[in-house]
């Protein structure tokens, strides 16, 4: 009986095995590397997350903005009133918003501008037009 070509089919296989435990040790080296800069980053992040807790401690309180009715265009406006440097008609403030120049957007606007003044958040000066509550 020839065993040689049983032989020759070991080697084959013993051969194939060697080099898949060769890729899989370079495999397992290259996780352990990225866990090992996985776990320092976490590592960083809770540091810093402890390091900017307490500095918000430190940091005084911010006066609370009113409670602004639920429509996206109120903070833009106050964000207008914020940056102008006088007394605002409600076509300036859609001017300022990008708003089209149309009657229904003026006046949806105004009645916006009055619901802050009732809010206390803004001022009507004259009929019309209106300011920052200082």
């Amino acid at each position: 009986m020839n065993i040689q070509p049983l032989l020759d089919a070991l080697d084959i296989q013993e051969e194939a095995a060697l080099v898949l435990a060769d890729d899989l040790r370079t495999q397992i080296t290259e996780l352990q590397n990225r866990l090992q800069e996985a776990e320092t980053q976490l590592e960083h992040l809770a540091i810093t997350r402890k390091t900017v807790t307490a500095l918000t401690e430190r940091l005084p309180a911010h006066p609370v903005s009113p409670d602004l009715p639920e429509h996206p265009d109120y903070p833009h406006i106050l964000a207008v009133f914020n940056e102008a440097t006088g007394p605002l008609r409600a076509r300036d403030v859609c001017e300022a918003l990008d708003h089209e120049l149309l009657p229904k957007n003026i006046e949806g606007t105004r009645a916006k501008l009055k619901r802050l003044v009732k809010l206390d958040v803004l001022t009507e000066a004259d009929t019309g037009i209106f300011t920052r509550k200082q």
